[in-house]
C-alpha cells in the first residue's frame, strides 16, 4: 500500500509538507522524490518502474508536465497539484489539458490536501480500513465548522 509523491522540484517541498503529514495521520507509506521531467526523464522513468506504490501524487509547477509524463509511464492512478507561480494558472492548464488516453486526475492551484485525500481514497478500494479514517476526518471537519458558526453567533449576539 502507499503513495508515491514526486516533487519538480526541491522548493515545492514546503507546499507538499502538508499532503505527507496527512498521509501519515491516515497510517498510509509514502516516499518522496524529486525529479524533473525536462531535467532528468531517465530519473522519473526509474522512479515510476520501481515504485511499489499504488498511487502517484506529482507536485508540480511552471510546466507542470511531470504528471502527464508519470501517467505515460504507468496504469496506476496519478493525482496532479498544480502550484501556483508568477504566471497564473500556468501549471494547472497544463495539466488539465491532457491528451485523450493519458489521464490524470488534478486538484486545486497549491491544494496538497486534496491531493493527498485523493490518494487515500482511491487506496480504500483495496484497503476498506481507510474508509473508516476518511469517515473519522470528514466528521472532525464537520465538528470544526459547527464550533466556527458558534463562535461567530456568539461573538456577533454579543
Amino acid at each position: 500500500m502507499g503513495v508515491c509523491v514526486i516533487l519538480g522540484s526541491k522548493s515545492d517541498f514546503d507546499k507538499a509538507k502538508k499532503a505527507l503529514s496527512l498521509l501519515s495521520d491516515f497510517s498510509v507509506p509514502y516516499n518522496v522524490h524529486v525529479a524533473s521531467a525536462h531535467r532528468t526523464p531517465e530519473h522519473v522513468e526509474q522512479i515510476v518502474k520501481n515504485s511499489p506504490h499504488e498511487v502517484f501524487l506529482i507536485i508540480a509547477g511552471l510546466s507542470a508536465a511531470l504528471p502527464g509524463f508519470v501517467a505515460a509511464l504507468t496504469e496506476r492512478p496519478v493525482i496532479g497539484v498544480p502550484l501556483s507561480s508568477n504566471v497564473p494558472f500556468d501549471s494547472l492548464l497544463s495539466m488539465v489539458q491532457m491528451p485523450k488516453g493519458v489521464p490524470i486526475s488534478v486538484v486545486g492551484v497549491d491544494n496538497v490536501i486534496n491531493g493527498a485525500l485523493m490518494c487515500v481514497e482511491i487506496l480504500t478500494l483495496k484497503y476498506p480500513a481507510l474508509v473508516d479514517k476518511i469517515k473519522e476526518y470528514r466528521a472532525k471537519m464537520r465538528e470544526k465548522v459547527f464550533r466556527d458558526d458558534k463562535e461567530v453567533r456568539e461573538y456577533v449576539q454579543s
